[in-house]
């Protein structure tokens, strides 16, 4: 089948970066805006964008704000038009946004089910499919869609985070096959630990921690690989997680039990969630 290694340039267009007003998004729209991309940033905060925006000033790039949240539909296909107009086009979409709601699966919330992967699964699909629209008029283009280690297998807490993020690996997966043909190149990102508002909550060991300018040096080194679908680090406990998840079932809940320290958790003791029943 063939095989696009386009890398996008500054020349080709704007980058689109979802998730922009913290963690990698913040450092990666500012490292872009440091290599001369004019950026559009989107996150909800309208105010932390213009922060965002102010902070990158005296780059040889910008940041323009394109506030609003990625599941409104609508709104992300009217931003990817805006940015067709008014910045040369998306030639770059880094497709970040996304939340950590930690679950214990004794007391777990179907809300925070549903956001999460309103979020982290259906906030991509309205970013990448006007994106995919435009690039594909153009026979260019590249996509990256953050995902996290934690969809590689279960972990404790990652309930409702990691089968969203696993659903983001397989349609990354999936839609190369079909983007390869169009000249459309997507990538897939696989960040372990970053230090952000979001893993400050995590109640484990955190292995391999890294700072989120770290990451953002990572994902920009992975883009600008002609051949390179994959884009996962920290490499040692990248390696490490794949291999866990080669181990038979029983061996693999072993370890990851004893390595988070869930084996000596306490089950939560909780009154049931049934309704009383009716007297006789």
């Amino acid at each position: 089948m063939p095989q696009t290694q386009f890398v996008a340039h500054p020349t080709h267009g704007a980058a689109w970066i979802t998730g922009a007003s913290s963690g990698i998004g913040y450092a990666l729209s500012l490292a872009l805006a440091k290599e001369g991309w004019r950026v559009a940033a989107t996150a909800r905060s309208k105010d932390a964008l213009e922060a965002l925006s102010a902070a990158a000033r005296d780059l040889p790039g910008e940041i323009v704000a394109y506030p609003g949240d990625v599941t409104d539909t609508s709104l992300m296909a009217e931003h990817c038009r805006s940015i067709e107009r008014d910045l040369g086009g998306v030639a770059l979409l880094v497709v970040n946004a996304g939340i950590y709601l930690p679950q214990d699966g004794l007391d777990a919330d179907v809300d925070a089910f549903r956001k999460s992967f309103d979020v982290n699964l259906m906030g991509a699909v309205n970013v990448l499919l006007p994106a995919i629209e435009a690039m594909k008029l153009r026979s260019r283009g590249q996509i990256a869609i953050v995902s996290s280690v934690a969809g590689y297998s279960g972990l404790p807490t990652s309930a409702a985070y990691g089968a969203s993020k696993a659903g983001l690996i397989n349609m990354a997966e999936s839609l190369k096959f079909d983007l390869d043909r169009a000249g459309i190149r997507i990538q897939l990102v696989n960040p372990g630990f970053v230090d952000t508002p979001a893993t400050k909550s995590n109640p484990f060991p955190m292995p391999h921690l890294i700072t989120r300018e770290e990451a953002a040096g990572e994902i920009i080194k992975g883009l600008q690989h002609p051949s390179k679908f994959e884009i996962a680090f920290p490499g040692a406990f990248v390696r490490q997680l794949k291999m866990l998840r080669m181990l038979p079932y029983r061996a693999y809940f072993a370890l990851v039990s004893r390595s988070t320290g869930w084996n000596k958790k306490k089950p939560t003791r909780l009154e049931s969630k049934r309704p009383a029943e009716e007297p006789a």
